[in-house]
Order: C-alpha cells, then structure tokens, then sequence
C-alpha cells in the first residue's frame, strides 16, 4: 500500500507551526507496513486543496489530508476536498450531533462560545463522518481520501479509528555505526544489488552515528541483507 500526506495550512508554509503532523503520521504509516509516497504542505486556498486532492486520490492508494478544520476563515480544508471530487457541503447528521455533545460538554466552561453548528457539522456529500473525540470538529473519509484535524491531539486520537485501514508489506531492519557515511558507499551499493532491498544512511551528529536502515517486502531477504551488513560494518550501540 502507498500514500501521500498532504498537510494544509498557511502557518505552515510560513514556518509559524512546525509540521509535525507530517512527520507523526509518516512514523505511523510506516510502522504498518505502507509507503509514503509524497508528502505536500500547500496554502489555505480552495483550488489549491482541491488540485493535490484529486491527483494524488488518483495517483496512490490513500491520502491523508490534515489542517483547516473548523469555522475559523481560513478553515477550508473540506471545501477543497469536496472540490476534489465535485460535490457540496452537507450537513451530516452524525457528525451534528458529535458537534452538539462535545458542546454541551463544555458548556459550563464556555458558556458564551458562539458555534455555527451547520457548518461544523458540514461534510462533502456522501463522505462518511470521523467523530472527534478529543475536539470539535469532525472528519471524513471519503473514497480513498481521510481528512483529519490540524490540531495534533485531535489528528493523533482520530488516526486512532482509521489506523486499520491502513496495511501495507513493507518492513525495515535498522543498524547503527559509527563508520563515516562516505565509507559505506560501496557496501550499501552492494547490499541493495545483493538483496533487493532499499537501504538509507542518516547521520545523527548529536548521537554520534549513522543510522542505517534496510527495508523490504520480502522477509527472508530483508534479514539475510540485515545479516550481511552487521558482517561488514562497524557497529555501535542504539544512542
């Protein structure tokens, strides 16, 4: 299974906000198996939103689309994936009544909060509603397209419900020397040839060296190449 992540938001673009949405769902994405193909941050703009949407809903597997959920003017996220896939904004009854819950929630501690409950509880037609158990706005899916909040305690608890749409065949072995990056050109070379494998070297200069990592589809291959590096390389403790 492969992915895109596209993570909205002019805060973003602007280095206001750190992206760790994108970084957080990467990890996650990984860890089950699948291959994030394309990571794209793009401005609060609905033509924007809408033009990432449908190429990449059309080019891998699943989109996981974050930021803009809300009533806020710049909360625009939904528009553009209804844009996407030509079609309006509805009110959707499960996602109201989320909406209303968590307001009477939070009623005694925000007794004067002025929420249009319409538009909050709007969701592109026939998109099926994420309930927002750690917010107010709800999400969506709708075809391959997951739309989550912005806001990571919401986007995190949401990912939470979707995580098992998610499967991919991917898996990954990590070795960490101290070996100079350059050095290992030619081993890591032949270990891709050898056992059709990938293979990345980051340096982690606070840590004092190189993390490497194999990863794969096939598990036999995958341990056999884990094997013969930890032959030919200088290895160092994990941190």
């Amino acid at each position: 299974m492969n992915a895109a992540l596209l993570t909205v938001g002019d805060e973003l673009l602007a280095g206001d906000t750190a992206n760790t949405n994108a970084t957080w769902i990467g990890a996650r994405l990984a860890e089950r198996g699948v291959t994030v193909k394309r990571v794209l941050t793009v401005p609060d703009e609905t033509a924007v939103i809408a033009e990432a949407t449908r190429r990449y809903s059309d080019q891998f597997d699943a989109v996981i689309v974050t930021g803009g959920l809300g009533g806020t003017p710049d909360d625009i996220t939904m528009d553009g994936v209804a844009a996407a896939f030509d079609c309006d904004l509805v009110e959707n009854d499960l996602a109201r009544a989320d909406v209303e819950r968590h307001l009477e929630a939070i009623a005694d501690k925000y007794p004067d909060l002025n929420i249009d409950v319409s538009a909050e509880a709007a969701l592109p037609e026939g998109a099926r509603p994420l309930l927002n158990r750690a917010g107010l706005s709800p999400g969506c899916v709708l075809e391959n397209v997951y739309v989550l909040p912005g806001i990571p305690s919401e986007m995190e608890r949401m990912f939470e419900d979707v995580a098992e749409a998610f499967d991919g065949d991917v898996d990954s072995r990590f070795l960490y020397t101290q070996e100079p990056e350059a050095n290992l050109i030619e081993r890591l070379d032949e270990v891709q040839e050898r056992f059709g494998v990938r293979v990345g070297c980051y340096p982690d200069r606070e840590a004092g060296h190189n993390r490497l990592k194999v990863s794969g589809t096939d598990t036999e291959s995958l341990t056999d190449a884990a094997a013969w590096l930890e032959e030919r390389v200088a290895l160092s403790n994990e941190g």
